[in-house]
C-alpha cells in the first residue's frame, strides 16, 4: 500500500504564501502544513487555521535561522540586533555538538516556538525545521526530547538519495547542501530508536525538487512511489509584491507560483488514482 501526506512548508511566512498554501489546500492537494510562528504573515495563517473546518494536520516549522526569536535573552543563536543570524552562519553554529549554553538555548526557543502554536488550541502533529535545522546535530536529540514532552506524535526525517527528478541537476552549490540535509536526516533516524514512540514517515520526498516541480516530475515521483508512508514537502505560494515585507518575502518567487500550479493542475489528482495512490494526513497515518 503507497500512502502520500502532502506537507506545505512555511505557512506564515508573507500574506502571498499563506495565499498559494490555503488555494492548494482548498483543492484537496495539501493535506498537512508546517507553521513558520515567527513569520511576517503567522497570525493571519494561524487564525485561518483556527477557524477552518476541513480535516488537516497542522505541524510547527522549528525556525532558528531567519527573522527574530519568540524568546528571550538568546546570546549564541542571535547577533547585536537580536535577529537570529542568518542561514549560513547558524548552519555552521549547528553542526557543532556538547555545546551546553547552546543546547539551553536550542531548548529554550524550541519550546517558546512550540508553546506559541498550542496555545492557540491548534493540534499539532509532526515537528520539522525551516531549513531542516531540525535534524543538525545540536537540534536533533533537544527536538526529539522537546517534541515528546509536549505529545508531538511525528517529527520529519528528510532523509533522501537520488530520485527520480525529471530534470537535471542545478548548480553544485544546492547539490551539496542537498547532501548535507539528507546526510543530517539519515544520522537522525538513529534518535526515533530512543525517542518514546515518536516516529517519521517511511520515506521522504522534496529536498531534490525544490523549485523543480511538474506534472512530468510528479507523474515520474508517484509512478517510483515506494511502498508505506511519504511525505513529499512541497512549498506552494504567491509571489509576493514586497519582497522586503518580512525576511521571508525574498523567498516568496515566481518559482512558488509554478510549483501551486502544478499541485492545482487536475492531472493531479488522475495520478494518484492512476498509481493507486492514497492521500492522507499525519493524524490518520498511523491508522493506516
Amino acid at each position: 500500500m503507497r500512502i502520500l501526506i502532502v506537507n506545505a512548508d512555511d505557512l506564515g511566512a508573507d500574506s502571498a504564501r499563506n495565499r498559494g498554501i490555503f488555494e492548494a489546500i482548498e483543492a484537496g492537494r495539501v493535506t498537512s502544513v508546517s507553521v513558520l510562528v515567527n513569520g511576517g504573515a503567522s497570525r493571519d495563517g494561524i487564525r485561518r487555521l483556527v477557524s477552518y473546518d476541513r480535516p488537516l494536520s497542522v505541524g510547527i516549522h522549528i525556525n532558528l535561522s531567519e527573522g527574530r526569536p519568540v524568546s528571550s535573552g538568546l546570546r549564541r543563536l542571535t547577533g547585536p540586533d537580536g535577529a537570529f543570524l542568518g542561514k549560513w552562519f547558524c548552519h555552521r553554529l549547528l553542526e557543532w555538538q556538547d555545546d551546553k549554553n547552546l543546547e539551553a538555548e536550542i531548548r529554550q526557543e524550541l519550546s517558546a516556538q512550540i508553546e506559541f502554536l498550542i496555545r492557540t488550541g491548534l493540534s499539532v502533529t509532526h515537528l520539522d525545521g525551516h531549513q531542516h535545522v531540525h535534524v543538525f546535530p545540536a537540534v536533533i536529540g533537544p527536538a526529539i526530547e522537546t517534541a515528546r514532552g509536549y505529545g508531538i506524535p511525528w517529527v520529519r526525517i528528510p532523509e533522501e538519495h537520488d530520485i527520480p527528478t525529471g530534470q537535471g541537476e542545478k548548480d553544485g552549490g544546492e547539490t551539496a547542501e542537498v547532501a548535507t540535509f539528507a546526510k543530517f536526516g539519515a544520522a537522525a533516524r538513529a534518535f526515533l530508536d530512543t525517542s518514546g514512540g515518536i516516529r517519521a514517515t517511511d520515506h521522504f520526498r522534496g529536498l531534490r525538487l525544490k523549485g523543480r516541480l511538474s506534472m512530468g516530475v510528479v507523474d515520474e515521483l508517484l509512478d517510483n512511489l515506494p511502498d508505506g508512508t511519504t511525505e513529499l514537502m512541497v512549498h506552494p505560494g504567491r509571489a509576493a509584491t514586497d519582497r522586503a515585507a518580512s525576511p521571508f518575502s525574498a523567498f516568496s518567487t515566481d518559482e512558488r507560483e509554478r510549483e501551486l500550479c502544478t499541485l492545482l493542475d487536475p492531472e493531479f489528482p488522475r495520478l494518484l488514482e492512476k498509481y493507486d495512490i492514497t492521500l492522507t494526513r499525519f493524524s490518520e497515518a498511523e491508522l493506516q
